[in-house]
């Protein structure tokens, strides 16, 4: 298991709303989580996927995300 971390325009709980099926299937139930407070608005994804697959999924829900 790897920790990878993105940079995203996730924004609010509605946002996160919208990614959590896709993130879920990407990476596994609550293998995941977005750091709202943060001015960056962190991704942080505990997974075996690649980061081309998370960041597939955050945006094929119509966010941005980018591997730090």
């Amino acid at each position: 298991m790897k920790t990878i971390r993105f940079k995203t325009n996730i924004k609010c709980g509605g946002c996160i709303a919208k990614v959590t099926d896709n993130l879920n299937s990407a990476t596994g139930n609550n293998r995941w989580q977005v750091d709202i407070t943060n001015p960056d608005k962190i991704l942080t994804v505990e997974t075996e996927a690649d980061a081309n697959t998370i960041k597939e999924a955050v945006e094929k829900a119509g966010f941005k995300a980018d591997v730090l």
